[in-house]
């Protein structure tokens, strides 16, 4: 049962690689719905938000190496906390500032997000570099970057003015709903498996596996980056 917990994990990771070309997209039908929208549209929006959160890999990859070794519950909210407030700010400010950035740099730093947990994970600062970054601090300074990727996808769209700042909170508090959801299994599976004695083994394979799968999503963007390719 440990065993088929750790693969559970491992493969999420993995799928993490087969939708890195699809990470933030909001397309098809819920693009042309969220283009007609004018005036308020709460249970939509908060629907859209909660899609996206679980169907967006690269922010679910972070949050699996952010609460990989967690095993207080209140650690487990300090962090998300944490990152819900870099992310909500960015997601809100970016797109009521009109912050214009391009969507293949940001979801690049977000692919480096990815490789930054799994190595301080895996102990390399540590053993590599002699040193202990601050998690609190980096787990904010990259949510501010994954709500910028969130709203480089929202301002795609073109939103109407009419109801905007409702549907934003709307959106976000979709997005929160939804991580509360995907975490709520990830550290499900996480506890039943640190109850196995191959734990530390298998922790860092897959912490290897999650920071792979982190230069894949960065090299993805940057490729697009680099041939001017949709994000």
């Amino acid at each position: 049962m440990m065993r088929r917990a750790a693969l559970w994990i491992a493969a999420a990771m993995l799928l993490g690689l087969a939708g890195a070309a699809a990470a933030h997209t909001i397309a098809g039908d819920d693009a042309t719905f969220v283009r007609g929208i004018a005036g308020p549209a709460v249970g939509p929006f908060v629907y859209l938000g909660a899609k996206h959160m679980v169907t967006g890999y690269d922010h679910l990859l972070f949050l699996v190496g952010v609460v990989f070794f967690l095993q207080r519950l209140r650690d487990v909210v300090l962090y998300v906390s944490l990152f819900t407030l870099g992310h909500s700010l960015t997601l809100i400010g970016g797109v009521l500032g009109g912050l214009a950035v391009d969507a293949h740099l940001i979801d690049a730093v977000i692919g480096l997000s990815v490789v930054y947990k799994a190595f301080e994970n895996l102990g390399g600062f540590r053993e590599v570099l002699g040193i202990e970054p601050d998690t609190r601090v980096a787990v904010v300074v990259f949510g501010l970057f994954h709500g910028l990727g969130l709203a480089t996808r929202l301002q795609d769209m073109t939103l109407s003015a009419d109801g905007l700042v409702t549907n934003l909170l709307s959106f976000n508090l979709g997005v929160e709903l939804g991580q509360v959801l995907a975490l709520l299994f990830v550290v499900a599976l996480l506890l039943r498996w640190r109850a196995s004695a191959a734990f530390t083994r298998q922790a860092f394979a897959a912490n290897t596996v999650l920071m792979c799968a982190g230069f894949v999503l960065t090299g993805h963007q940057l490729t697009g980056f680099a041939l001017g390719g949709a994000p």
